[in-house]
């Protein structure tokens, strides 16, 4: 089978995962990576033994390139996904597919005009606890969803901002804790749940004020399409980074995801269906352990024409929608209806 040809666009720290993802792929090859800092490029060249270049224009039209994976500032995901699909390339980009709906509108219409895939890195769909709790789910045995839980508690320090050029910043970022750190896990409720059609929430900054203009704390509640009722609360405003509580309460059982495992109580029964933890990987824990998988079905995908196992701009916008909504619903006290 062939091997994809892959260009990295952005050696920031995200970029590490995809490298070695591809190396160790069967799949793909890694061709040449891309940054604005030459010396960050050179560096990243030397260790994937590939090309580097300045200018992602290069990469994009590098005839050996058949993929591009955009790991940049969250502003420039669109524009860059656009020039790359319009170039004949296949796009991954990382999270969040764009900073707004509108630009994941254009970029979901330049990809069906010429006819290349963008999918959206939304990994933890692909840990072994989000696929058994979907499985069940899906299969009716435990009813029908009645809610869903998501809590994420977590800290960034001042620097974080201060030294990044681009986070903290509604232009350049596109938000704060929900559009950085909690879309994973408001894209974990909203696929598990089968979809939001409305909600009602607030944002607050309650530290760093005088560094970001964006918020630091959110809570709402999701209207999720099949009648059931979600809550959520994401802050960055705690001591450590706790990991993620997903708990999603059907008719006859409940389902709880937390530090890599999978918990089924029904009554007084308590079932361990998967063991493991977040932690137990070579990167930031919060990153989740999957880029290698989402990533490998991706390259399947485009070698296939298939894109059943790619999430696309479309249900990577849906995330997107919501935090619009939570904003839109913050400064007016209403419930906004999304979909």
């Amino acid at each position: 089978m062939k091997r994809l040809g892959a260009a990295i666009i952005g050696c920031g720290s995200i970029h590490g995962v995809h490298a070695d993802a591809i190396e160790a792929s069967e799949l793909g090859r890694l061709v040449c990576v891309v940054d604005i800092d030459k010396q960050r490029a050179q560096a990243s060249a030397a260790k994937y033994d590939c090309r580097w270049y300045v200018d992602y224009l290069e990469a994009i039209n590098d005839d050996e390139v058949d993929v591009v994976h955009i790991c940049t500032p969250h502003y420039l995901h669109a524009s860059m996904a656009i020039e790359a699909v319009r170039a004949g390339k296949h796009v991954l980009v990382e999270k969040p597919v764009a900073i707004s709906v509108s630009q994941a509108q254009e970029m979901a219409q330049e990809s069906k005009k010429h006819g290349r895939y963008i999918g959206v890195c939304f990994q933890n769909r692909f840990n072994p606890e989000s696929q058994k709790a979907k499985e069940i789910i899906d299969s009716g045995k435990i009813g029908a969803v009645r809610g869903i839980k998501g809590v994420v508690t977590w800290f960034r320090t001042k620097e974080y901002y201060t030294q990044s050029g681009w986070r903290g910043r509604f232009a350049t970022e596109g938000g704060g804790v929900l559009i950085n750190q909690a879309i994973h896990t408001l894209d974990l409720m909203q696929w598990l749940g089968g979809g939001v059609k409305a909600v009602k929430g607030n944002v607050s900054t309650y530290l760093l004020g005088d560094v970001i203009e964006v918020e630091d704390t959110a809570d709402a509640v999701l209207f999720f399409k099949n009648g059931a009722r979600g809550i959520f609360y994401a802050t960055n405003c705690y001591t450590t980074n706790s990991p993620v509580e997903i708990e999603i309460d059907c008719e006859k059982a409940t389902l709880r995801i937390y530090d890599g495992t999978l918990v089924m109580e029904q009554g007084k029964s308590r079932e361990l269906l998967v063991t493991g933890k977040a932690s137990e990987t070579a990167y930031k824990s919060y990153w989740g352990r999957s880029h290698a998988v989402l990533i490998d079905e991706f390259y399947r995908a485009v070698l296939s024409d298939d894109p059943r196992h790619i999430i696309s701009v479309e249900e990577g916008m849906e995330s997107l929608k919501i935090i619009d909504g939570i904003y839109k619903s913050s400064s007016t006290g209403n419930v906004i209806n999304i979909n």
